[in-house]
């Protein structure tokens, strides 16, 4: 996945050592309640989301997430829950650390079509809610998906 100026530029001065990172993500549904999930060129399921970038809001952030990888504009209609902690730690290949700390939204659709990015997302689906944890490698509750 692509990293973030801001992000590339914490590395230059810390190496991998662990960041703690503000995150955003967002919930979903089509007019049949099913969620979208996003799978990455690498085969990892995801909702979208992403990383907030200085000076933005969560808010903002999730909205520019979703139309930077599937081309759909939403509004941000709640925020849901926010996670973080100990369970939300990754330590990815190239051996970086993060921590992050997630905002989740649940999100409408107002406009686009649902096109994926081809660089961090490689395809796009609806999926009943109450198959949506088993996908996930973060620990999001069954019950922001049904």
């Amino acid at each position: 996945m692509p990293i973030s100026d801001y992000t590339r530029e914490l590395r230059e001065r810390v190496g991998t050592r662990l960041l703690l990172l503000p995150g955003v993500a967002a919930v979903i549904r089509d007019e049949s309640g099913r969620v979208l999930m996003l799978k990455t060129p690498g085969g990892v399921w995801t909702l979208p989301a992403g990383q907030v970038e200085p000076g933005e809001s969560p808010r903002d952030a999730v909205v520019r997430e979703v139309r930077e990888e599937v081309a759909l504009e939403v509004v941000a209609t709640r925020l849901l829950d926010v996670f973080g902690g100990a369970a939300w730690r990754v330590r990815y290949d190239n051996g970086d650390q993060v921590e992050y700390m997630v905002s989740v939204f649940a999100c409408e659709v107002v406009r686009g079509s649902l096109a994926c990015d081809g660089v961090e997302i490689a395809e796009a689906h609806w999926i009943p809610g109450s198959e949506v944890p088993a996908l996930l490698s973060l620990p999001y509750p069954a019950s922001l998906f049904v």
